[in-house]
């Protein structure tokens, strides 16, 4: 029976993986696995900048009704915002694939444990186990950070 293709905030589809048994974490398949999928995500923010280049460029009109220039500018300047966010995501991804080809990925930076397959195939970023990551968001909320 085939694996279920699923969608995640990396990629619009992907197959997620299925380790043997016995399989050794972060092993040469594993880290592959993850390195296509950060490809994959990237390749899209890629896209999606340069979509928004050309419609900059394209849709660019100087209109003479203020409202009409104000509701454009809105716009715009909502689409560079989404596109300075993906920046940073962008940049967290090479870092991510960095770490991967350091031998260093799939690890809690806090605690060292394995992060988890499951977790990282939902945000192949992460950089921390779910205990530690819950930790740190309640020490957030408590300094009101």
């Amino acid at each position: 029976m085939p694996v279920a293709e699923k969608k995640t905030e990396a990629s619009n589809t992907f197959t997620p993986y299925e380790p043997a048994a016995g399989e050794e974490y972060m092993n040469e398949r594993q880290l592959e696995h993850f390195r296509q999928l950060l490809l994959d995500w990237k390749q899209e923010l890629m896209e999606e900048v340069d979509r928004t280049v050309r419609h900059l460029q394209e849709d660019a009109n100087n209109y003479a009704d203020p409202a009409d220039r104000a509701t454009q500018e809105e716009g715009f300047s909502l689409e560079l915002r989404t596109r300075d966010r993906e920046r940073k995501l962008l940049k967290k991804i090479n870092e991510t694939i960095e770490k991967i080809d350091e031998d260093d990925y799939g690890f809690c930076d806090t605690c060292g444990i394995d992060i988890g397959i499951r977790r990282l195939e939902a945000r192949p970023t992460a950089t921390l186990c779910v205990d530690c990551k819950t930790l740190a968001e309640l020490k957030e909320k408590q300094l009101g950070g």
